[in-house]
């Protein structure tokens, strides 16, 4: 994971907990919205704040440490194409993150994270 500093950590150990980030951040960028956990939402929109920042540079060392996060080619070239350009004047902040009413199974805090247009 490209990214640094303390973090939750959502009841995994490491490995599962990276698989777990990378694979949200790989949905919200190819949906542009996700539904998930609040605690997971807010992980996964400072991961997605952060591979869109460092994509916004876009040469290949950039390409190169995205691609470490993000598998997927086609939201690969979404994230550098895309949302790259759309963001290319904002600083910071690509995401939100918007509390739902608790999951009906279990109780649990839900959260939409949105791609901000």
């Amino acid at each position: 994971m490209s990214q640094t500093g303390p973090g939750r950590k959502l009841g995994r150990k490491t490995g599962a907990r990276i698989a777990l980030l990378r694979s949200l951040s790989t949905a919200l960028i190819r949906h542009e919205q996700i539904q998930t956990t609040f605690a997971k939402a807010k992980e996964c929109a400072r991961m997605t704040d952060h591979l869109i920042s460092v994509s916004k540079k876009g040469d290949l060392s950039a390409r190169r440490s995205v691609a470490r996060d993000i598998k997927d080619a086609e939201v690969l070239s979404k994230l550098f194409d895309v949302l790259a350009t759309r963001y290319q004047s904002r600083v910071g902040g690509y995401t939100q993150v918007y509390r739902l009413q608790n999951r009906q199974g279990d109780n649990a805090p839900m959260a939409l994270v949105k791609l901000i247009a």
